[in-house]
C-alpha cells in the first residue's frame, strides 16, 4: 500500500512541475522579455499607492496559479468552466483567481491533502485500512472544500447586497429628483455608501463610460447578483428606458416596494422564530428543567424503595 501511494504522489508531483515548467519557459521574443525584465524591475522597486506591502507574496501566487491553470484545466469541460466563472462573479472573486485557477486549486487540494495524511499516518504506524478510509474522506472534502467556501461566500455578498439595497435606492431616487441623470445618481452613490451593491453600481456605471450600453451593464450586473429584488429594479430600469417613462417615478415606486418586501421578509423571519425555537427548547432546556424539578423526587423515592 505504501508503494502505491508512493508511485501515486511521484505522478502528480511530476504532471505538476512538467505544467508548471512547460509554462514558466517562454518562447516570446527577446523584445518581449526585455520588456517583461523591465516592468518587474519597475514592480520591485515599491508598491503602488494604498497597496499595502504584504500584498505582493499574494499576487505572486495568484499570478502563478493563474499561468499554470490552462495547462492542467484543459480537460475540464467548457460548460463547468463557464459555471465556475459566473460563480466566481457572484462571490466577487477570489484572490484574484480565474475559473481556471480556482479550479487548479481545487485540485491541488483534492490531491495533496490526503497524500500528506497518509504520509503522517504511515509515519505513525497506523493500518494501511485505516489510511487508505481516511484519505479517501480527506480527498472528498479536499474536493469539496473550495466549492463550500465558494457558495458561502456567495450567500454572504447576496445577503449584503440585499440589505443594502433599499438605501440605495433611497439614494439614487433622491439624486434623480434633485436634477442629476441616472449616472450621474450613481457617481452618488459610489461616493457615499460602500459595499458589495455599490460595488456592482459601480462596476456597470465604468462600463457604461467606456461605451458599453446601458441596458447591457444593467443586464450584466443582474446577472452577477442574481437577486429576484436587484432582477426586478434593473428589469423596471431597462422598461423605462425604453418606453421612455420618467426615472424618477420608476425610482420611487420601487423604492417603496422594496422598503415593503423587507418589511415582510422581517415579518416572516419573526414568525419563523417561535418555530426554530423548538428544537434547543425541547431537546436541551426542558430536560434539564425535568432533572432539576423531578430529580429530587426521583432521589426520595428510590431511598425509600431500596430501605424497604
Amino acid at each position: 500500500m505504501l508503494w502505491i501511494i508512493s508511485l501515486f504522489a511521484f505522478v502528480c508531483t511530476f504532471i505538476f512541475i512538467h505544467l508548471f515548467l512547460q509554462t514558466c519557459i517562454s518562447t516570446e521574443e527577446t523584445a518581449e522579455i526585455r520588456l517583461r525584465g523591465l516592468l518587474s524591475a519597475m514592480e520591485s522597486r515599491g508598491t503602488f499607492r494604498g497597496e499595502p506591502h504584504f500584498a505582493h507574496p499574494q499576487r505572486n501566487l495568484t499570478q502563478r496559479l493563474t499561468a499554470l491553470a490552462p495547462g492542467l484545466t484543459q480537460f475540464v469541460p467548457a460548460s463547468i468552466r463557464r459555471q465556475m466563472n459566473e460563480k466566481l462573479a457572484m462571490a466577487g472573486g477570489v484572490g484574484g483567481l480565474g475559473p481556471n485557477g480556482y479550479l487548479l486549486l481545487t485540485a491541488a487540494m483534492g490531491f495533496y491533502l490526503p497524500i500528506l495524511l497518509a504520509g503522517v499516518l504511515f509515519g505513525l504506524q497506523m493500518p494501511a485500512s485505516t489510511v487508505l478510509r481516511l484519505a479517501l474522506g480527506v480527498s472528498a472534502f479536499g474536493f469539496c472544500l473550495p466549492f463550500l467556501f465558494l457558495n458561502y461566500k456567495i450567500r454572504a455578498r447576496q445577503h449584503s447586497m440585499q440589505r443594502d439595497l433599499p438605501d440605495a435606492i433611497d439614494l439614487i431616487t433622491a439624486s434623480v429628483e434633485a436634477g442629476l441623470g441616472f449616472d450621474g445618481a450613481l457617481q452618488i452613490l459610489s461616493e457615499k455608501m460602500e459595499g458589495a451593491l455599490v460595488d456592482e453600481f459601480t462596476r456597470a456605471l465604468n462600463e457604461m463610460r467606456v461605451g458599453v450600453p446601458r441596458r447591457e451593464a444593467l443586464v450584466s450586473m443582474g446577472k452577477r447578483c442574481n437577486l429576484p429584488d436587484i432582477t426586478g429594479f434593473i428589469t423596471s430600469l431597462i422598461q423605462a428606458d425604453q418606453l421612455g417613462v420618467s426615472i424618477g417615478n420608476v425610482l420611487r415606486v420601487k423604492s417603496v416596494a422594496v422598503r415593503e418586501k423587507q418589511r415582510q421578509r422581517a415579518q416572516e423571519l419573526g414568525m419563523k422564530a417561535p418555530v426554530k425555537m423548538l428544537i434547543p427548547l425541547v431537546f436541551f432546556i426542558f430536560p434539564v428543567i425535568l432533572v432539576i424539578i423531578l430529580g429530587p423526587a426521583a432521589i426520595k423515592i428510590a431511598d425509600t424503595l431500596l430501605k424497604k
